[in-house]
């Protein structure tokens, strides 16, 4: 890649089209965040209205992740093929269609299909979006601006939580559906306006009028254009991007990052799913629990914000370990003190805070290891295999409780998690250190 224009836009100042491109990306993971869990929002609903079993609510539920594993690994990896923003635009499509006719579905096994289908189109744009933030930020504000996508899935799945139960009360659940269809396919002139493509994509993958296309956009980035396009480097040239990440010089820290998501999102997708029944397991009221577990999701809002706020001063690898001993330690008070209420709630807010911290501050370091020709194939397979342990979480703990676990004494075992996410962390960190983001490609 082309020093020159890549260094001007590392050590500039950033414009209104920079912080504009963040923004869209910011709105596509707020309909992500409602898209995701707006099964949860209408499983009542729709179990009262089929009369469901748990099993059968189960796979409602878990079919929506399996589709955003399966988007991360299979349809996010194309975007290093054909470019982040058709393939945003295409994921959008996808979504639209997946919800608007989840809307019309009239058999539970309908709709699981269908929440697979719209399962991978959010897989893909999860990290397309997250790609497309890091590359337009000058590497001062990249980490916030990666960790504010974040933020905007949390704000996603908060205002689609209270829009879903207006919706709800006037029309049901599959109008709730329906307006996620709608705001999906809402968005692709806003993308379409306002979207670039990946400057770092045009330079790697030399598409179609390539030179025209990378000039236009230093134009609007501020930056000098070019005569022509510079020389790219063999590994950006071709080859199966999957097996790219395996070439000796990435497979450590790819082996790495698969690790930390998976970790990482194990430990997360048990404290979100299973937090509101295991307060109520703990002597507390059913609405104290779902207190609890709004809680988590308020503190999640700022905790991606304040990762990425911390991460422009300091090392983002520094930043991520601290946050996830942080969580560790966290989890164990929460072991010591969930029957009081004012306790779980004071602390259910922070573990909000710090675990959706730990999330954003991966989403916001993944793509700081990667070549441009394999980014988004490497965050998506990274997302991928967090995904697998976010579908894994929830069942391991089930099958626990079976066993004969007491409910909170499963907060200690996941804080094990988070240590041990930490530790590996500690391999990355040199990594992380040495790559200057997104510049040296």
């Amino acid at each position: 890649m082309n020093r020159d224009l890549r260094g001007a836009l590392e050590q500039g100042a950033m414009n209104r089209f920079q912080w504009t491109a963040i923004g869209i990306c910011i709105v596509l993971n707020m309909i992500d965040g409602f898209d995701v869990l707006v099964m949860a929002f209408t499983a009542a609903s729709v179990s009262a209205e089929w009369g469901l079993n748990g099993a059968q609510v189960g796979l409602l539920l878990s079919a929506g992740l399996f589709g955003m594993a399966a988007g991360s690994l299979f349809i996010a990896p194309r975007a290093d093929q054909f470019g982040r923003r058709p393939l945003i635009l295409f994921c959008l499509l996808l979504c639209g269609v997946g919800m608007l006719l989840s809307a019309l579905s009239q058999t539970p096994m309908q709709l699981a299909i269908l929440r697979g289908l719209t399962g991978l189109g959010i897989g893909g744009i999860l990290a397309s979006s997250n790609v497309i933030s890091a590359e337009y930020a000058n590497k001062r504000w990249r980490p916030l601006a990666v960790s504010l996508q974040s933020t905007g899935y949390a704000l996603g799945a908060t205002f689609g939580g209270l829009l879903a139960v207006w919706l709800i009360g006037h029309w049901g659940w599959r109008s709730v559906f329906l307006a996620g269809g709608l705001i999906s396919l809402a968005a692709i002139p806003l993308v379409l306006a306002g979207l670039p493509e990946s400057l770092d994509f045009l330079l790697a993958r030399r598409p179609a009028n390539a030179l025209a296309r990378v000039n236009a956009l230093a134009g609007r980035l501020g930056l000098a254009s070019l005569d022509s396009l510079p020389e790219a480097r063999a590994r950006e040239q071709g080859g199966v991007a999957m097996l790219q990440l395996l070439a000796p010089e990435l497979r450590r820290p790819t082996l790495l990052i698969w690790l930390l998501f998976f970790l990482a999102m194990f430990g997360f997708y048990f404290i979100m799913s299973w937090t509101p029944k295991l307060l109520v397991a703990a002597g507390l009221t059913a609405q104290q629990g779902i207190t609890g577990g709004v809680l988590l999701s308020i503190g999640g809002i700022f905790g991606a914000a304040l990762v990425g706020a911390l991460s422009a001063r300091l090392p983002l690898a520094r930043v991520l370990q601290g946050f996830m001993l942080v969580t560790a330690a966290l989890l164990v008070l929460f072991l010591a003190s969930a029957t009081s209420l004012a306790a779980a709630l004071g602390l259910g807010l922070l573990i909000g805070l710090f675990a959706n911290g730990c999330i954003a501050g991966l989403y916001a370091l993944s793509p700081l290891v990667y070549p441009a020709g394999v980014r988004a194939t490497g965050v998506g397979w990274a997302i991928g295999v967090g995904r697998l342990g976010a579908i894994l979480s929830p069942t391991v703990a089930g099958l626990l409780l079976d066993e004969g676990w007491q409910p909170l004494h499963l907060y200690g075992l996941f804080a094990v998690v988070f240590v041990l996410a930490a530790g590996v962390l500690l391999g990355l960190r040199p990594v992380a250190r040495s790559a200057e983001p997104l510049a040296a490609h």
